[in-house]
């Protein structure tokens, strides 16, 4: 196989919390809760969660009083359960007088996000964007420009839409729109710097909800600046046409090397959790060859040779049982993660599939033999019969991961 490497766009390298980002470091995952951020309990677990699944930062909301009290409550609770995660406080409107008002909660947070479209206008008594940014410089945070179409400074657009109006081939409102967001980022990042921001604490987002849109704001965002990026398609939407719309936009940016952070902001399903929107995440960088975060699963489609349902069976709970282990395998085995395993439904590319993974079965199609040969790295190990395949298939994948992979103390050491 053909190992292509993507070539980074170059970017500042932008330090949040132990996690960097930018500058050629690995593209990180990053998640939002959607708790009321003062409910300390419910929104420590679900940041835990997020974390547990792979999110390396995590946004919470602070917009009322209650949240801003909460935050450092809930960093403290996180840090006793042995969670470093980053937390990111996400403002709008009240932001400048929330963290003037709580220094303990602008000291809890690794970053704040900002929105130029809603920080509040410039008044003699008061500069919400300014004093955000003084706060900021004052405890050492990074910041994120945080531009929105849904939210977009009104003042700036009919400044540009003004503009426009008066070219001889004047251009259409979605260019304008797009050309306005990008400006809005780029002016923002430059008042941060002309108050005092280093470059390197800077972190631009230009989110809008359609796919063509994302990348020919990111394309051009990209060619204008050197902040690091963070990639995310806004109200992305539920279930498959969330994750397909994510994935086509972000996809595109990721292979032409630009984004610096990503997440997948999907709408949950009712009652569905919100770890599903770290994985997908994951799963789009690791499919690509840009990280590996999990053992990745092959399984074929099923076809008329593939009548039972077993083989889809056993593909699931080997998918599951992999992420279960995920996090204390992650802490007890060094590259664990790059593991791939097959679980194929016939003889047409069973044995094939499974000798490219690391650990591979084939099981039985209809009318074939009932017996699953096992390949370990390549080689026939093994052959399984009966009723217990299954339960023996896991117990052979967790003996080959305690054989296979160097523990981390014994590395340290």
């Amino acid at each position: 196989m053909t190992h292509v490497v993507i070539q980074r766009r170059p970017s500042q390298r932008v330090l949040i919390g132990k996690v960097m980002l930018g500058g050629g470091a690995p593209v990180v995952v990053q998640s939002m809760t959607n708790t009321d951020t003062a409910d300390v309990t419910a929104t420590t677990q679900q940041v835990y969660e997020l974390a547990q699944a792979g999110s390396e930062l995590v946004r919470i909301t602070v917009n009322t009083p209650a949240a801003a009290a909460a935050v450092a409550k809930i960093r403290r609770r996180l840090d006793a359960l042995g969670c470093d995660v980053p937390l990111i406080g996400d403002f709008h409107y009240n932001g400048h007088r929330l963290l003037a008002e709580f220094p303990d909660c602008a000291e809890a947070l690794a970053k704040y996000r900002i929105n130029p479209g809603n920080v509040g206008r410039a008044r003699e008594d008061e500069d919400p964007f300014a004093m955000m940014i003084a706060t900021a410089i004052r405890y050492d945070k990074p910041v994120r420009i945080g531009v929105n179409w849904g939210s977009l400074d009104q003042r700036l657009v009919v400044r540009m839409m003004d503009e426009n109006s008066k070219l001889p081939k004047p251009k259409d409102v979605a260019e304008v729109t797009r050309s306005a967001l990008i400006a809005s980022a780029l002016e923002s990042a430059q008042r941060a710097e002309a108050l005092g921001m280093p470059a390197e604490r800077i972190v631009l987002s230009c989110k809008v909800s359609e796919v063509q849109d994302l990348i020919a704001v990111y394309r051009q965002l990209s060619r204008s600046c050197h902040y690091a990026l963070h990639l995310g398609l806004t109200e992305a939407g539920m279930g498959s046409k969330g994750i397909v719309a994510s994935t086509a936009a972000l996809a595109v940016l990721l292979q032409e090397g630009i984004g610096d952070t990503i997440r997948v902001s999907l709408t949950p399903q009712p009652g569905g959790s919100r770890t599903e929107e770290v994985i997908v995440a994951q799963e789009i960088l690791q499919t690509m060859g840009l990280r590996a975060f999990s053992p990745m699963v092959t399984a074929c489609p099923g076809c008329g040779r593939t009548t039972s349902t077993f083989f889809q069976e056993l593909a699931q709970r080997i998918q599951l049982h992999l992420r279960e282990q995920m996090p204390q395998w992650r802490k007890q085995y060094v590259g664990v993660e790059t593991m791939t395993v097959a679980v194929m439904g016939c003889v047409v590319n069973g044995p094939g599939e499974s000798k490219l993974a690391n650990i591979g079965i084939s099981l039985p199609g209809t009318g074939e033999s009932p017996a699953a040969p096992v390949y370990i790295d390549g080689e026939k190990a093994m052959t399984l019969r009966g009723d217990n395949i299954a339960t023996e298939f896991v117990r052979i994948v967790d003996e080959y991961v305690a054989g296979k992979y160097v523990k981390r103390e014994a590395r340290e050491a």
